[in-house]
């Protein structure tokens, strides 16, 4: 490992058409859990960075639409206009992780867990936002390196 995890809380994002779903982290990156869902709207900046207020985190992780080949299309490009946004927005660092399967997997572990798919809905978004926040935090652990990319783009 080329370096140590860092630690520090942070704080996930799973940006939706509909509802942005945000999971948040202890500072040993030993437990992800979800936080809230936010109506994608005029406020959802505005309370992401509320949320940064209060959770303090060292840095907040933004799932990055990649399709399962790999490549980024119109809803990477899209992602792009909301992360340059939370990034002007936030006096924190953003990284962009991939986020290919967080919604299936959180999906099928509230469906593992015995909730109804009316339940689902109002909180799949922070179930997949914790899952994640649980790759990047496992990949972190793994390589000693953060997951991810830095947002804005450098070069």
């Amino acid at each position: 490992m080329d370096a140590e995890f860092r630690r520090g809380a942070r704080l996930a994002v799973d940006w939706g058409k509909a509802r942005v779903g945000i999971a948040a982290c202890d500072r040993d990156g030993l437990l992800a859990y979800p936080v809230e869902t936010v109506p994608t709207g005029p406020g959802t900046l505005k309370r992401i960075a509320e949320l940064c207020a209060e959770y303090e985190p060292m840095e907040v992780l933004l799932g990055w639409p990649v399709n399962l080949a790999g490549w980024e299309g119109p809803a990477a490009q899209q992602m792009a206009v909301v992360a340059d946004r939370l990034s002007d927005r936030l006096a924190l660092p953003l990284r962009v992780v991939d986020e290919r399967l967080s919604t299936a997997s959180a999906a099928r572990k509230l469906a593992a867990s015995g909730k109804s798919s009316r339940n689902r809905r109002s909180i799949i978004d922070q179930a997949a936002a914790v899952d994640i926040l649980e790759q990047a935090l496992e990949y972190e652990k793994r390589t000693g390196h953060p997951a991810g990319r830095p947002w804005p783009q450098e070069g």
